[in-house]
C-alpha cells in the first residue's frame, strides 16, 4: 500500500510534535529566501538588466524554495516534503542548463549531459542513508557542480568572478549546520537547521546574481 501523503514527519530537532507552529524559527527563517527574491530584483532594476523568461524562472523558483519550505515545517507531511525538496531540485537542474547554454555558451549536446551528470549524481547521493549527515549528502551533486561552476566562471573571468565561488563556501557551511541538527538536540532544542535556511537564502542569491550578471542580454549600465 503506498504511503499516506498526510502522515506526520519528524526530522528536524526542532519538532517537538504535530502541530503547525512547531517549528516557528525553522518555519519563518525561509523567508531569507524570498528576501534573495525580492533582492534579485532589486540586482535587475539597478544593473538595468533586461529580466527574460530564463532569469524570471530561477528568481521564482528561488521564492517558491522558501515557500516550499515554509509548508513542510509547518504542516510536515509527505507531501508537502516533496513542495519542499521539488523547487530546489528543479532550480539545480535548470541553473546548470542554463548556466553552461546561456553563460559558458556550451553547445545543446554539452549542456545535455552535464544535466544528465547532475541527474545521476543526484540519485547516486539521494541512495545513501540518510542516517549519513542527517541526509544532507542529497545535496552532494550540488556541491559538486557548484564548485565546478564557480571555477569555470573564475577563469572565464566573468563578471562577479568570485560570486559562484563565495556560494560554494556558504554551501559548504550551510551543509555543515544541516548536518549536526540531530546532534546537538541534546545541548539545544532549536536545533541548527535554521541556519540551513538562512546561509542557503545567500547561496541562492550568490548563484543567481552571477547568472543574471553574465547572462545575455543586457542593457548598457547606467551613466554615473
Amino acid at each position: 500500500m503506498p504511503p499516506d501523503l498526510g502522515t506526520p514527519l519528524d526530522l528536524y530537532c526542532e519538532r517537538a510534535s504535530a502541530a503547525f507552529w512547531a517549528e516557528p524559527v525553522n518555519a519563518l527563517t525561509n523567508l531569507s529566501f524570498i528576501a534573495a527574491a525580492f533582492g534579485l530584483l532589486h540586482l535587475v532594476r539597478r544593473e538595468r538588466l533586461r529580466l527574460d523568461p530564463a532569469g524570471g524562472f530561477l528568481v521564482a523558483n528561488v521564492a517558491l524554495i522558501g515557500i516550499g519550505s515554509f509548508l513542510f515545517h509547518t504542516l510536515a507531511n509527505r507531501w508537502t516534503l516533496v513542495a519542499d525538496v521539488l523547487p530546489i531540485f528543479i532550480y539545480q537542474l535548470a541553473f546548470v542548463g542554463l548556466y553552461a547554454r546561456r553563460v559558458s555558451r556550451q553547445p545543446v549536446a554539452v549542456v545535455a549531459g552535464l544535466v544528465l551528470l547532475h541527474l545521476a549524481l543526484s540519485f547516486a547521493f539521494a541512495s545513501l542513508p540518510r542516517a549519513w549527515l542527517n541526509g544532507s549528502l542529497a545535496y552532494g551533486s550540488a556541491l559538486v557542480f557548484v564548485a565546478g561552476i564557480g571555477l569555470h566562471h573564475l577563469r572565464a573571468g566573468r563578471r562577479d568572478a568570485w560570486g559562484v565561488l563565495a556560494a560554494f563556501a556558504v554551501l559548504v557551511l550551510s551543509l555543515a549546520f544541516r548536518s549536526i541538527d540531530q546532534q546537538v538536540c541534546p545541548h539545544a532544542a532549536l536545533g541548527t537547521h535554521f541556519l540551513w535556511h538562512l546561509l542557503n537564502g545567500l547561496v541562492l542569491y550568490l548563484t543567481t546574481r552571477a547568472y543574471l550578471l553574465n547572462a545575455p542580454p543586457a542593457l548598457p549600465p547606467r551613466p554615473r
